[in-house]
């Protein structure tokens, strides 16, 4: 588990989880848009079937509007050239509508006069003795419409007959021969079996004739132009409704009703649409399985390297399990232990450093501002030696020897960085400490002074404590050079040593020895005087000479610092 500090980290796995939830999501919602596109292929499927059906009947319809056509005018032919409106004109038209009859059982015959009484007629189960009450017919008797629906064909316009496609023919004495085709249940039942569908004929808001499969739920759906699916008597039912153009008269157009029965189609779209969404909650349940895995392994891979950064953050370099995951997170665990050494390595640099300069040189050498090289520096060099430890060493133990040392050294050293100072090496007894190296300072004079003087009197309170442990007391000589040196990194790219090299180093070392010949425990040059002389007590000795350089050099002893 991450800790509390890293908290939010968890959120790695609930955002990879949702993303993948998100995508199980997508394939849910997508299911609705499958549903609909099949349900809108079925449609169209409909749409085509139906629209074959309406031109198909709209060709029935038209060759059987051409047979009363023929009909008409073949009876209206055999009237002429006698007087149709006697007795033997009459019983004549009636033998020709018998024969039209006969060859078109479904059609109806009526003889009309001028004045609308019906003369004979022909097929009718109910005629009207007179169509002065049928205005269509009256129309067609009259002359005035050639063909169109009749509302009750030629039955009586008070009968139930079904409407029916009406020709009408003038005759030369007046009146007219009206052929009826009554649009009833037989033509309707004789449509649907050629065209496969379930039929209904519409008029003035109403059904008057279907077929006896037509279902009863498809009446109200058909007042819809587009296909509408509809259930009924656990049957599913594509309905569309058409108005082919020659189906009207004075009643208004009449519309027919096409129900196509799709349950086995929209049986097999629903088991399609079943097995999609099988197959989709099987994906959907698979992804998100292996989403979690995978957003575990990612989340447990960031709890890992969270807990060992804020243990690093407490300066606990640990390293972080392998990561196996192949990818990134891989990537991450090892560049992550590759930076861990490295701070393990930059802080054993720290504790080494730190134990021979103070903490801004240690950053700057670390910041890696100091290459291979040198440059000119002007800085204060010290040199400070223990006096006889040749014939100290001698009477005392090794261990005893080396214990003396550190603790001589842990003393010195922790002035000269107190001051700013750096050790820059050991020679022996002997330290060399450096005053603006790397980093110069305007008061690196004054520092090295003041830590002289320090030293002094910190050497006082050690030799008290090694007398009291009978061991020898330690006196030693200092002395300190201002001057230009070469400052930087000596050695190889492999092993390299920071160091400081030049005449102020060769004079700060004479100084340290003259200390000896002199008497006295702090020399400073004249450069280093001219630095200091406003903080400290000083008093000229001696001119001093170098090997190697010709001017000599005016050597002051230190006696002590002023008071602020």
């Amino acid at each position: 588990m991450c800790r509390p500090m890293f908290a939010r980290l968890p959120t790695v796995r609930a955002k990879l989880t949702a993303l993948v939830s998100l995508s199980v999501l997508a394939m849910l919602v997508a299911l609705p848009l499958l549903s609909w596109l099949l349900r809108r292929q079925l449609v169209d499927e409909v749409d085509d079937r139906v629209t074959e059906a309406e031109r198909a009947f709209k060709t029935e319809l038209d060759d059987d509007i051409a047979d009363l056509t023929l009909a008409s005018r073949f009876l209206a032919a055999g009237a002429s050239g006698a007087a149709p409106f006697d007795r033997d004109g009459v019983e004549r038209l009636k033998h020709l509508a018998s024969l039209v009859v006969g060859v078109y059982p479904d059609v109806d015959v009526l003889v009309i006069a001028a004045g609308g009484r019906v003369l004979g007629q022909a097929g009718c189960a109910d005629p009207p003795a007179d169509v002065s009450g049928a205005a269509d017919l009256r129309e067609l008797a009259a002359g005035g419409a050639h063909e169109g629906v009749v509302e009750h064909g030629c039955e009586s316009p008070w009968s139930d007959a079904p409407p029916a496609y009406a020709v009408g023919a003038p005759l030369a004495g007046g009146g007219a021969i009206v052929v009826c085709l009554p649009v009833d249940r037989a033509y309707l039942n004789n449509s649907s079996a050629k065209l496969g569908l379930e039929l209904a004929l519409a008029g003035r808001a109403r059904v008057v004739g279907a077929t006896p499969r037509f279902p009863s739920a498809a009446i109200g759906a058909a007042q819809r132009a587009d296909t509408t699916l509809v259930e009924d008597g656990g049957r599913s039912w594509a309905v569309q409704r058409f108005e082919p153009e020659r189906l009207q008269g004075r009643m208004g157009k009449i519309a027919m009703i096409a129900a196509l029965d799709v349950t086995d189609i929209r049986a097999i779209v629903r088991r399609s649409l079943v097995y999609a969404l099988a197959v989709l909650a099987a994906a959907a349940a698979l992804s998100v399985w292996l989403g979690s895995r995978l957003a575990s392994l990612m989340s447990g891979a960031l709890c890992q390297v969270s807990a060992a950064l804020e243990r690093v953050e407490r300066l606990d370099y640990v390293h972080v399990a392998p990561i196996r995951t192949g990818d990134e997170l891989e990537d991450l665990a090892r560049g992550f232990n590759t930076m861990v050494d490295g701070l393990k390595e930059r802080d054993k640099l720290r504790s080494t450093f730190g134990k021979y300069m103070t903490a801004s040189v240690m950053d700057h050498l670390l910041a890696g501002k100091v290459s291979l090289g040198g440059e000119s520096l002007r800085v204060t060099v010290m040199f400070t030696d223990i006096r006889s430890f040749t014939t100290i060493s001698e009477r005392m133990d090794p261990q005893q020897l080396v214990a003396l040392l550190n603790e001589y050294f842990t003393e010195m050293v922790g002035i000269v960085m107190q001051e700013d100072g750096v050790v820059d090496k050991y020679i022996g007894d002997a330290i060399m400490a450096v005053f603006g190296a790397p980093v110069p300072r305007p008061d690196d004079a004054v520092n090295a002074v003041r830590a002289a003087v320090r030293m002094r009197q910190a050497l006082r309170v050690l030799n008290r404590s090694l007398e009291e442990r009978r061991l020898p007391t330690l006196r030693t000589g200092i002395g300190i050079h201002t001057g230009t040196v070469v400052a930087g990194n000596i050695g190889s790219e492999q092993r390299m040593e920071y160091t400081v090299i030049g005449d102020a180093v060769n004079l700060a070392a004479r100084l340290e020895t003259s200390t000896k010949e002199l008497g006295v425990d702090v020399l400073v040059s004249e450069d280093t005087y001219e630095l200091t002389k406003h903080a400290i007590e000083a008093r000229a000795l001696r001119e001093i000479t170098v090997k190697g350089r010709a001017q000599p050099v005016v050597a002051y002893e230190v006696l002590g610092l002023k008071e602020a």
